[in-house]
């Protein structure tokens, strides 16, 4: 029977409780009914246009076509309803990629020593989360993670999608450390470092480059390579018998500390969002 259909008997049927009326999706093309669950039910919930408009990645009005048309998933089902509802803690994807319903911001911090990267503040400390309180309203999360004593560049992102990427070890990104070790670094060690010659686990570490520093003692060095995996400088000096006095990581990706002073942070510019995406 047609939408538009003002018969007697259509006016009826649409006062009786028994009735359902069908959804249609734009264009007036049924979509299938699918039962109702809780989350549809919470008055707390965000509608998915909404959601997706929030992040943005289009108008409300373009995510309801998107939204028709299977291109958006919630905690990995595919919705096709209009006005369904969602949590902040709920996962949703727009075409495969995560989204949050926040814009999208991007920040890199000049990580002072003795600050926690993780932990509550209950237990003691300043963390690198209040230092960043005060860039954004935002819920904003550290890529990757820098011991308490170690200083340098840390990425601050909402953007779920992209800070996954940036941690997963498989993807590596370059980043280059200025240390500092308790002794001078031997140069059979040195060239032991460069040449592959370390292994952590079973297997060979990878160092890109590795050098002393310029103009100071030879318990200074400089060190390139592409691992994400957590403690990786320390490891590789623990397991030739020196200990780290200092570490700072001076490179990320493009990311420099040029400019930006101990403690401060700044926002990243359109190109440097957009080299972080394509590494």
């Amino acid at each position: 029977m047609s939408r538009n259909d003002n018969s007697p008997e259509r006016k009826q049927s649409g006062r009786q409780g028994g009735s359902r009326k069908k959804s249609y999706a734009r264009g007036n093309a049924p979509v299938k009914q699918r039962k109702t669950t809780a989350l549809e039910k919470q008055e707390d919930g965000m509608r998915l246009n909404k959601y997706i408009a929030n992040a943005g990645i289009c108008s409300r009005r373009d995510a309801d076509i998107y939204i028709a048309s299977g291109n958006v998933t919630v905690n990995g089902e595919i919705i096709t309803e209009m006005g369904y509802k969602v949590k902040l803690t709920d996962e949703v994807k727009f075409d495969g990629r995560n989204i949050t319903p926040d814009k999208p911001e991007y920040f890199v911090l000049n990580k002072p020593k003795g600050v926690f990267v993780t932990g509550s503040i209950n237990k003691g400390g300043l963390t690198v989360m209040d230092i960043m309180a005060k860039a954004s309203k935002s819920k904003l999360d550290p890529v990757g993670k820098l011991d308490t004593q170690t200083t340098g560049l840390l990425v601050f992102t909402n953007d779920g999608g992209l800070a996954k990427k940036l941690a997963n070890p498989k993807n590596g990104i370059r980043q280059i450390y200025h240390i500092k070790l308790n002794r001078t670094l031997s140069q059979s060690d040195l060239e032991k470092i460069r040449d592959g010659g370390v292994h952590l686990e079973g297997k060979k570490v990878n160092v890109t480059e590795v050098s002393y520093v310029k103009d100071r003692p030879k318990s200074e060095v400089g060190m390139e390579l592409v691992s994400t995996k957590a403690h990786i400088v320390q490891k590789i000096f623990k397991s030739l018998g020196y200990e780290i006095v200092n570490l700072d990581r001076v490179v990320f990706g493009g990311l420099t500390k040029k400019d930006l002073p101990r403690g401060r942070f700044r926002t990243l510019t359109k190109q440097e969002i957009i080299n972080l995406g394509n590494l």
